[in-house]
């Protein structure tokens, strides 16, 4: 657990320094009928619906703020919905000062693991650091320093309330906007495979299991986009801080080859905290 904790050191500090909200600007649709249905039983298919659409491009963001200071972590790759694989380019911020600017970490995430290249902190250059995520108090909803896409979507089986706020548009596709809060603890329990796990430690892990959030589903009951605000409790103050994880899932069905690194390329030594 130890060794655990070092691996994320460097991500965990960025994360541990707050966020406020990464914005999701509204359309001013009017509130009417659901057109898709009910709003907690779409959305909870939300994520059946990224497994038959079967990969996507993602971007990801985490903003925090706190003590005046606001950080962002930005992502972006590809994710396979059916195998459960990404691959992320995490771009980490400047140091508070805005002078060291650190290299991006390049992530892949399977189920149950999290493996991170270009980590610092004393790993070689050509290796690999594996973190069991089960090891997580979030369940790496957040000190990864980017959202797992197919985890994000699987809290939203623990949809307890929703309402369709209205129609807009995300990068073009037409959507439809819902508002509402999902529970970790019930996500955990209708997760599939590792995210039951990940979800489940999540729900004991932050301040409250509630989720609120906003989701933007395209006709194919697809996320294109989704904001979760989770509260973290990050062990270095006493107040929890407040955590925005926005995700942006884009031309599906594209090609999403990610390949795991094999025993010799992950680094076995001793991680150095940051």
């Amino acid at each position: 657990m130890a060794r655990m904790r070092g691996v994320v050191a460097g991500i965990g500090a960025v994360c541990c320094l707050g966020l406020g909200g990464v914005g999701c600007a509204d359309s001013g649709a009017v509130t009417g009928g659901a057109p898709g249905g009910d709003p907690v039983r779409v959305l909870r298919g939300a994520a059946d619906a990224l497994v038959d659409a079967g990969s996507s491009k993602a971007t990801t963001s985490l903003e925090m703020a706190t003590g005046g200071t606001r950080v962002t972590i930005r992502g972006e790759g590809v994710y396979d919905y059916r195998k459960r694989l990404g691959r992320l380019k995490v771009v980490l911020p400047r140091d508070p000062a805005g002078k060291v600017v650190r290299r991006p970490i390049t992530e892949l995430l399977a189920p149950g693991a999290l493996f991170m290249k270009n980590r610092g902190a004393g790993v070689p250059d050509d290796k690999w650091v594996r973190v069991d995520t089960g090891t997580l108090s979030d369940g790496n909803l957040v000190t990864g320093g980017a959202t797992d896409p197919f985890a994000a979507a699987e809290v939203l089986r623990g949809t307890r309330s929703a309402t369709f706020v209205g129609r807009t548009e995300v990068a073009g596709a037409k959507v439809r906007h819902y508002r509402g809060t999902a529970d970790l603890r019930h996500a955990s329990r209708d997760a599939t495979g590792a995210n039951r796990e990940a979800l489940g430690a999540a729900a004991k892990g932050f301040a409250t299991a509630r989720v609120p959030f906003d989701a933007y589903l395209d006709d194919e009951g697809r996320i294109r986009k989704l904001r979760h605000r989770f509260s973290f409790v990050n062990g270095r103050q006493d107040e929890p801080v407040a955590v925005a994880s926005t995700t942006l899932l884009y031309d599906f069905g594209i090609p999403a080859d990610v390949r795991l690194p094999e025993g010799e390329d992950i680094y076995a030594g001793r991680i150095a905290a940051e």
